[in-house]
């Protein structure tokens, strides 16, 4: 069975805990109130009993057991059927985790589905049982507390990727050579942290336009509204984290080509001072080849004069030849 937690309640208050669907439709069947299942991945039968008992739309269902939903909410005649996204930040990994939550919520049932290990929602639960009198507002009170904490927990990992951005930052301009790999990670992370967010706040406008219809209690719709600024803000980090990666990845651009540029430019430098001694050298090489090929008709050679003249005349070449490199800073 893929029951977590399972409670029946009444006014607010808990008054039973089944074990098994069945047991939980004899106990609203007893006591009235409103079911509140909570499960791990249910499989089709799970599913097709609560489908029969609470009248869900299979289309619905079956988002429920393919899960890898996006966020949304979707009504099937008195049925809202919520998905979102919970994350949190791991430090070690330096990465998010994402989970996928399902929430059926009806006249007097609640049915969450969760498609990943964490987060769970035992806070939750525990938070509204402390509070009989939210409770008793019904499946739109858990609805409401379940998006609430979802959306709280959403704060710790936009700290983490400000923190993360900041050490890219910090990478950028030390010259580190894999802030670039890292850059595009924590982009990736940032587009799936934005995918969760953004679609909230279209699910946020569809329950707030169903307050008068419904008939929504005023406190409840306080409570989404303080649900509805945090998302704003949240969405609004976001977008701004992706707007500095992608500057991020700008400047690495420009410091990785201004780096290698000065690396060129430093080479075309040793460049030249190479070919200036190489010409400088190749001056009485030439010479000295010259006489080294033992004519006979050589003037220079029945020339007292002659071998000074060649040294000198090496001399002389290689002279004018530093000469000329370095004025053109060459060496």
């Amino acid at each position: 069975m893929t029951i977590i937690d399972n409670g029946v309640y009444v006014d607010g208050i808990r008054v039973a805990s089944p074990t098994s669907l069945d047991q939980t439709y004899e106990a609203i069947a007893e006591y009235g109130g409103m079911a509140w299942i909570g499960l791990f991945r249910p499989d089709a039968a799970e599913m097709a009993s609560l489908a029969e008992e609470f009248s869900l739309h299979e289309l619905a269902v079956e988002d429920a057991i393919k899960a890898h939903q996006r966020p949304k909410l979707e009504r099937y005649n008195d049925v809202l059927f919520t998905v979102l996204r919970p994350a949190r930040y791991l430090d070690a990994e330096e990465a998010v985790q994402f989970g996928e939550l399902h929430v059926f919520t009806g006249k007097n049932f609640v049915i969450t589905i969760r498609h990943a290990e964490t987060p769970g929602l035992a806070s939750t639960r525990s938070r509204l049982e402390a509070d009989p009198e939210l409770l008793a507002q019904g499946p739109e009170a858990v609805l409401y507390a379940i998006m609430d904490q979802v959306v709280d927990d959403y704060l710790p990992v936009a700290s983490g990727l400000q923190l993360d951005i900041d050490e890219i930052e910090d990478q950028l301009f030390a010259g580190d050579p894999n802030v670039s790999r890292r850059i595009y990670q924590l982009s990736r992370e940032v587009i799936h942290f934005q995918r969760a967010i953004h679609p909230l706040r279209e699910t946020l406008g569809k329950l707030k336009s169903g307050f008068e219809k419904y008939g929504v209690n005023v406190e409840l719709q306080r409570f989404l509204r303080d649900v509805e600024d945090h998302v704003e803000s949240l969405t609004a980090k976001a977008d701004s984290f992706r707007q500095l990666l992608q500057n991020a990845l700008t400047v690495d651009g420009t410091l990785t080509a201004n780096r290698q540029n000065e690396a060129s430019a430093a080479q075309n430098e040793q460049v030249k001072k190479i070919s200036s001694w190489a010409a400088i050298l190749f001056a009485p090489s030439f010479v000295a080849g010259v006489y080294g090929m033992n004519f006979h008709d050589m003037p220079e050679l029945a020339w007292p004069w002659g071998y000074p003249f060649a040294i000198g005349l090496m001399l002389l070449v290689g002279v004018v030849m530093y000469t000329i490199f370095k004025k053109k800073t060459w060496l």
